[in-house]
């Protein structure tokens, strides 16, 4: 009998140790493992694989497969919202703008209140037996009474907002219908400068379109568009309608949702940006599960270290954080945080820049106690922080802005003042 015990413990230990080693290495084989909407996910890395060739002709390469997968999951996102124009303006009498904007009460003697179409596209995300989550842009659908998904078969469903998050400029819509084709997630991450892209939209109504270009540049953050910017770049034609579109690599994977261009007249000038598909699944998840973005929250106020202020902390490289000011009562205060301090790795990542610093921040989750790494009075410590929870952000003005196209088309988006006055549209 103790034999037999013996053998028992023995198989019972090397069994856990076998699954402990392949939930390490592939925990998508963890039947434990719990999601919060069922996607898509290629094990591919994005635009590397060759065009296929068409069967008509040896020599002639097509993007057809990638184009076909893409598109019966992108669909057109057209909304109304109701928009207050003053007594009098000149917009009031224009014979063409009257067609999309039927007069109404609007309730006061100063201005008469008209509904504005809106135009945008987005990305089958999830499907199931009753529907289906639409990806898409938050300035799409901002401030809509009503939004209807129109999808690549010719039907024409109403949708819900489920939520929002105007941070990332990102909105996760519900639609009920069968037969819904959810996209294949590829893996932005490993998207290189020069590989191959296709943007699927709706430009200015026409249609569903599709452009190539390649991916210009990565990381791109600086831009004043979003509170947390992470851009891919591309020059792949993205015009007014193209917002919430999918960006996709040679494979048809989705690698990013476009979101932005940079145009002096509100026209592709080969300058667009997508949000980056391994940011928007994390917060496409946290709507789905809880309604709306939870972010990290410490309290501090990070600046740059330039090649000067490196000289003057004495440091051996321009690179961390600087803490410029930490509120009071904060977490980073409680934890021992000051002003001077420079953090150059959070978690174990190193930190470049007071951009990636929030970014990092704003992903770690509230209730954990984190270790900062950082310089203070030219020697290294760790403090731990007690991650809290970001305090909600109003949001910000936006303007309604018309822009006649040389086409006739006419984009009715909401756009930051800072978009505007930098060049940057919302697409």
């Amino acid at each position: 009998m103790r034999r037999l015990w013996v053998i028992f413990a023995e198989f019972v230990t090397i069994t856990l140790a076998i699954v402990f080693v392949v939930t390490l290495i592939r925990p998508d084989w963890n039947p434990w493992r719990r999601n919060v909407v069922e996607i898509r996910e290629s094990s591919t890395p994005g635009g590397l694989l060759s065009v296929s060739a068409n069967s008509n002709s040896a020599n002639r390469l097509t993007y057809a497969d990638a184009a076909k997968r893409a598109m019966v999951s992108v669909v057109n996102v057209s909304s109304s919202r109701e928009m207050k124009l003053p007594k009098g303006h000149p917009l009031q009498g224009d014979p063409l703008l009257r067609k999309f904007l039927p007069p109404q009460d609007g309730g006061d003697g100063d201005s008469e209140a008209e509904q504005q179409a809106g135009l945008g596209s987005g990305v089958i995300v999830s499907a199931d037996d009753k529907g289906g989550y639409v990806l898409t842009n938050d300035h799409v659908v901002n401030g809509a009474n009503t939004i209807q998904i129109s999808f690549a078969d010719g039907r024409v469903i109403p949708a819900k907002v489920i939520g929002t998050d105007p941070e990332s400029d990102l909105a996760v819509l519900r639609v009920e219908g069968k037969g819904l084709t959810p996209i294949t997630f590829g893996q932005s991450e490993k998207a290189q400068v020069g590989d191959v892209v296709l943007a699927v939209g709706d430009p200015f109504g026409v249609g569903q379109t599709v452009t190539m270009g390649i991916v210009s540049a990565l990381g791109r953050n600086r831009l004043g568009v979003n509170r947390y910017e992470n851009f891919i770049q591309t020059d792949a034609a993205i015009n007014p309608g193209n917002s919430g579109g999918a960006l996709v690599d040679l494979n048809g994977n989705l690698i990013g949702i476009n979101s932005v261009i940079y145009s002096q007249s509100g026209g592709s000038l080969g300058i667009g940006f997508a949000i980056p598909v391994s940011m928007a699944k994390g917060v496409m998840e946290q709507i789905i599960s809880e309604g709306s973005v939870t972010r990290g929250f410490v309290g501090i106020t990070p600046k740059d270290i330039t090649p000067e202020l490196a000289d003057a902390l004495k440091l051996p490289v321009a690179r961390g954080a600087l803490v410029e000011n930490v509120s009071k009562g904060s977490p980073g205060d409680i934890a021992g945080l000051k002003a001077g301090d420079v953090i150059t790795a959070i978690d174990g990542k190193l930190i470049q820049d007071s951009v990636a610093a929030m970014a990092v921040i704003a992903a770690l989750k509230p209730g954990v106690a984190i270790p900062f790494l950082l310089v203070r009075n030219r020697q290294e410590n760790t403090v731990t922080v007690n991650i809290g929870k970001r305090p909600k952000v109003q949001r910000g003005r936006k303007d309604l802005t018309l822009t006649t196209q040389p086409m006739g088309a006419m984009d009715f988006s909401a756009r930051h003042d800072s978009r505007d006055r930098l060049g940057f549209f919302g697409c």
